[in-house]
């Protein structure tokens, strides 16, 4: 479904529109300006949009797309095996899932980047900036709810002419995995307290991103460091009647689904089958995001 809203701004009409969760933008007038939707929300009781806010942009510059494009993963389009028998009950059945070939955020989206989100925009800086342990620039973005992270990939869209979305629970395991079939981690099935250095980091705060080895999509912290918002509605027993190809979530819900691990958990490093979910308007130190980008 898609809902379509036209507004009128300094002299140009704009027409955005929204499709499912990812956002676009388009302009009927001249080529787009930076036309920036500054937050986007819908009722899941009626699907209908609730369109919050628009505002333009003073940077018109070509290389301005490129100064925000986050570094990207292709992840190759194949079938694998979603979920954990030893893992908690929505984690069961196991079931065969087709991803499309799809990209991922290579990192989680760091307070620099979205620094530039939010003095682009004006929206609210998180709180977890006003606490040094989290304001580091090369930190994961943490405090942020689900339509913080939805707010944040529909500037990016308007930056970039992209589609950039939050990663479904799907495309977030199969990225996680890094194209190993049936293992409990990342690296594989060695316990997280055998992992290198595991015992001095995550004391206090998330580590800086990248500090770890990546898996074998060369993806860093996926399970690790913070929680990462996916784009579904979270439903403990989805996996019994979930589709086989990309799976996108039930239609409605009241909880987001969430994915990886965190650093202020006992465990610091999740199982990649590991699910979790919050309300989406939750803002928490241990919760980021990364993007994703379908391939067409």
């Amino acid at each position: 479904m898609i809902w379509e809203f036209r507004v009128s701004a300094f002299g140009l009409l704009f027409r955005v529109r929204i499709q499912s969760s990812a956002f676009q933008a388009a302009s009927d007038a001249f080529p787009l300006t930076q036309l920036i939707v500054l937050s986007a929300a819908w009722r899941s009781s009626d699907q209908r949009a609730l369109f919050i806010g628009v505002a333009l942009s003073t940077s018109t510059k070509r290389g301005a797309a490129q100064a925000v494009e986050p570094e990207m993963v292709v992840i190759p389009p194949a079938e694998f095996l979603m979920g954990c028998e030893e893992g908690a009950e929505c984690e069961r059945p196991v079931h065969r899932v087709w991803v499309d070939e799809f990209r991922i955020g290579t990192y989680a989206v760091t307070n620099r980047q979205y620094r530039l989100f939010a003095e682009d925009t004006g929206y609210a800086a998180p709180a977890a900036w006003t606490d040094s342990r989290f304001s580091h620039a090369e930190q994961p973005v943490t405090s942020v709810s689900w339509q913080d992270a939805a707010a944040y990939c529909a500037w990016l869209n308007v930056r970039t002419l992209n589609q950039y979305r939050l990663p479904t629970e799907a495309e977030w395991e199969r990225a996680a995995r890094g194209g190993l079939e049936g293992c409990l981690y990342t690296w594989g099935n060695r316990p997280p307290d055998e992992e290198p250095d595991y015992a001095r980091l995550w004391r206090y705060s998330p580590e800086l991103c990248g500090k770890r080895p990546p898996n074998g999509f060369g993806l860093f912290d996926i399970a690790e460091n913070v929680h990462e918002w996916c784009n579904d509605w979270f439903d403990a027993g989805y996996y019994g009647c979930s589709p086989v190809a990309n799976p996108q979530g039930p239609a409605t819900g009241t909880r987001k689904a969430s994915r990886g691990g965190s650093w202020r958990h006992q465990i610091k490093i999740a199982r990649v089958a590991a699910r979790s979910s919050i309300p989406p308007e939750y803002r928490y130190s241990d919760y980021g995001f990364r993007v994703a980008l379908s391939v067409v």
